[in-house]
């Protein structure tokens, strides 16, 4: 089984899609992490090919083996993410890539075109969103900043994400929405697991 969780930056889908994961007992996909890691490759060494870079997701996050799990989160790869993102030929080798993971087994994926591009085919989508007030304060907590700056920094990342030719952000056709808004992690996730124990309940509830 595949549940693919897409939405905007600060919608909670790392943290909802790892916590199902583990309540599902199923595997985790991070494919915002891959991009990333292309990002951090590319500030430091912008000829990076993206085909040829070991990428390995898990506990860590390992870029040719070296534990970038905190690096990929600095606020200059998290904008170099979003430029690499909008880049077709990253985004074809990452999505090979995916599509190769998620060919075996139950998984979880994230991110901003699971269920539109990378898995299709999935079998329960949900596209997770909330205020944008709330993705930035989100963010700005986590990453220890100011709301404001996260905020127009976010505006520009959303632009290009949904605007982008490339797998632009979109609402698969056939996607739960659910918004996250002053829902803690553990309601968010109890809906979402409820959708995957139930086909029924998925099919009479998509937007």
């Amino acid at each position: 089984m595949i549940i693919a969780i897409d939405g905007p930056a600060g919608a909670g889908k790392s943290s909802v899609a790892r916590a199902l994961a583990r309540a599902l007992g199923f595997a985790y996909l991070d494919t915002g992490a891959m991009y990333r890691c292309v990002a951090l490759a590319r500030l430091r060494d912008p000829a990076a090919d993206p085909a040829g870079l070991e990428i390995e997701l898990g506990d860590r996050v390992l870029l040719a083996g070296e534990d970038v799990g905190e690096a990929i989160r600095a606020p200059e790869v998290t904008e170099q993410a979003s430029v690499v993102a909008a880049d077709p030929a990253v985004r074809a080798a990452l999505v090979e890539r995916q599509r190769t993971l998620l060919s075996d087994g139950d998984w979880v994926a994230e991110g901003r075109d699971v269920g539109t591009v990378v898995a299709p085919q999935a079998d329960l989508k949900v596209f997770l969103t909330a205020t944008a007030d709330e993705r930035a304060r989100r963010r700005a907590e986590q990453a220890g900043r100011d709301v404001a700056s996260v905020l127009s920094e976010q505006r520009d990342r959303d632009a290009r994400d949904s605007s982008r030719e490339t797998s632009p952000l979109e609402v698969a056709a056939d996607a739960h929405l659910l918004d996250t808004t002053g829902l803690t992690l553990s309601d968010v996730v109890d809906r979402i697991a409820a959708l995957a124990r139930d086909p029924a309940d998925r099919a009479e509830n998509r937007r």
